[in-house]
């Protein structure tokens, strides 16, 4: 039941992360990426402080590891979504999802946790898919991609640094410091690049910013009631809405070539989350 549980919280965070997808995607269309990642961290920070719990300690010994999980997240986010703006949503989406292929590696080196016994294979599946996805050399690459597949890897390096964290630091701690350097870092970028919003397109920054925050919590509460390992798949939802709303808002589709890479991407995400670690029995008693 608790399985089940955490399994719906994943699913409902990765529907809202889809759908932010098309809310980023329409915000670009009228204001600069640097005005849209200032009011995701901002209005999400807000948010965040209606949900923090009365007795909730927000002191901490380890604000250097927050900072730095901060910095790759907000980077991450910037690329993230400047290449939404600028490519197919399922496309884009696809490539800054390929966190899962760099995590093994990086947990690893960082952690010193042992490195998945199929990672190798799954790596070399998903990255032929990011060759499809990317298509150098065919005539139709598009230099943006390198952005999506960048936001990838600082995302891996951002959710790595979430799993140091989480050893001594509870997930609404590191979700309220999260937002407030996420804030600071990226108001500074405000000056020389700030339009004036309509009242519609002011009430879009502060929804993609709630909408961020509360599938962010209900990741990380999903996490908390079962293992990454078993429902972590379910984030790839997340590349699905992204790609319905792409059709149905902006009548835009991935032809072959791509929706071949975009599944050889998720399989091999899928492999990675749900394959043992290395010397750990798949069957355990």
């Amino acid at each position: 039941m608790v399985r089940k549980s955490g399994a719906l919280r994943v699913a409902l965070a990765a529907i809202l992360f889809g759908l932010l997808g098309a809310l980023v995607k329409k915000a670009s269309q009228d204001l600069p990426s640097s005005m849209i990642v200032f009011f995701r961290n901002a209005a999400g920070f807000l948010t965040l402080l209606f949900f923090l719990h009365k007795g909730l300690s927000l002191r901490t010994r380890r604000f250097g590891s927050h900072f730095g999980r901060s910095v790759a997240g907000v980077a991450s986010m910037y690329l993230s979504f400047y290449s939404i703006a600028h490519m197919r949503l399922a496309d884009a989406y696809t490539l800054t999802y390929t966190a899962p292929l760099f995590m093994p590696f990086l947990a690893r080196w960082w952690l010193g946790e042992p490195v998945p016994r199929y990672a190798a294979g799954a790596v070399a599946l998903g990255f032929a898919g990011v060759i499809l996805l990317l298509k150098p050399g065919w005539g139709l690459f598009q230099p943006v991609a390198l952005a999506a597949l960048a936001s990838g890897l600082l995302s891996a390096v951002a959710q790595v640094g979430i799993r140091q964290l989480t050893r001594t630091e509870p997930p609404l701690r590191i979700v309220f410091y999260f937002g407030l350097i996420g804030s600071v870092l990226t108001a500074p970028a405000l000056v020389g690049t700030w339009v004036e919003p309509s009242w519609g397109m002011g009430g879009l920054l502060v929804g993609l910013g709630v909408m961020a925050t509360v599938a962010q919590l209900f990741m990380t509460e999903g996490y908390r009631l079962a293992s990454p390992g078993d429902v972590g798949a379910l984030m790839y939802l997340a590349v699905a809405v992204a790609g319905v709303t792409d059709w149905i808002f902006w009548r835009r589709v991935p032809d072959l070539i791509s929706l071949l890479g975009i599944v050889l991407i998720m399989a091999a995400g899928v492999w990675i989350l749900r394959a043992p670690p290395s010397g750990v029995s798949e069957n355990p008693a």
